[in-house]
Formats: structure tokens, sequence, C-alpha cells
């Protein structure tokens, strides 16, 4: 998959009542992508309780380029809070997802602005605009997520290091600046 095109607004609902083994491989993957793709949706400030509820009953949250490890989704849910007050997408590039019956990857380039400072650990300063490789890997089990590790690759836009293979065709999602009016 070159990519996710988002277009539906509002949040996004998947069944997850079903368990594994009830399910045939291919059906068991296609919800794997559906989760993973209702989750990164959802993790918006108006929607985020539902990326949380996606979460299995035990759930690991893993940044380790920043030195955090979560166990507990009220904890996660504060995180995501403090994410939403750092930073500011600008747009993300979708690169690639696919999925096992265990594993989601997805491979994407957040384009942000630092717009706070409540995000443990991250390397740079408020008003910084950065391009941040964003790899997942997720654990799935029962069309739940068990285990989400984020690494993060934090680079200033425009920097050396900031250089990044992007499949033909793939299309990027763009957010309109904070403050400004919907059309």
């Amino acid at each position: 998959m070159a990519g996710v095109e988002r277009t539906v607004e509002g949040p996004i609902a998947v069944d997850t009542i079903v368990p594994d083994g009830a399910l045939t491989r291919e059906q068991i993957i296609a919800r794997n992508l559906q989760v993973v793709e209702a989750h990164f949706h959802n993790e918006t400030p108006e929607h985020v309780e539902r990326a949380i509820a996606l979460y299995g009953d035990t759930i690991s949250w893993e940044a380790p380029t920043r030195g955090i490890v979560m166990n507990d989704k009220n904890e996660i849910l504060e995180a995501y809070h403090a994410i939403f007050r750092t930073v500011a997408y600008r747009r993300v590039v979708p690169l690639r997802r696919f999925a096992t019956e265990q594993f989601v990857f997805d491979d994407q380039i957040g384009h942000i602005t630092i717009v706070g400072n409540e995000m443990p650990n991250i390397p740079y300063p408020v008003g910084s605009e950065l391009a941040v490789r964003l790899t997942h890997l997720l654990e799935m089990k029962d069309g739940k997520i068990v285990r989400e590790i984020a690494y993060e690759m934090w680079r200033e836009e425009g920097a050396p290091n900031a250089v990044d293979f992007i499949p033909p065709g793939t299309k990027a999602i763009v957010f309109a600046p904070p403050g400004a009016a919907a059309l």
C-alpha cells in the first residue's frame, strides 16, 4: 500500500467484537488495517477517546526515542492531550502500511510545528518546524491494539537528514492552520 488517503470526516468506528479465532486470515488482516486506520484517524482532540478505545485491556504504548513506556489507558490519554498541546500538524505524508494477523506496520512523515512544551524529551524548542519520520509497529489481538511502538525520527524541516523516498503517487494529507476558517 503506497499510503492511506483519509477522506472521512468525523470519527471512524470498527467492530472489534468478533475474536480472531472466528475469522479467516484475510479477515483478521483486513480488520487489523481498519483498526489502525480508525486509531490514527481518531487521534484528534475531539475524538481521541475513540482512538484509546481501540486498545486492548492490556496495552503497552512506547516512544523509545523519548524514553516513554506507558501501560495505563488514562495515562496514555493524558499523553495524547499533551501531544495536541505541543505539536501542530501541517501535513502528513502516508508512505506505506501493511499487516499480518498479529502486526501492523505504518510509515509516515509528519510535517509539524512545535507549539508547546508538554511532551517529554522532545529535542527541539517551541517554534521549530520539523519533518518527523514516524513509523509505528502495532501488535494486534482480537481486533484491538495491545502494543503501540512509535519510532519518532526528529529532523528540522529542510535539514540535510530530512530526506525521504516518497513513492510516486503518494498523496499528502494537509491540515488547515489553527484558527483557519473552514471552507
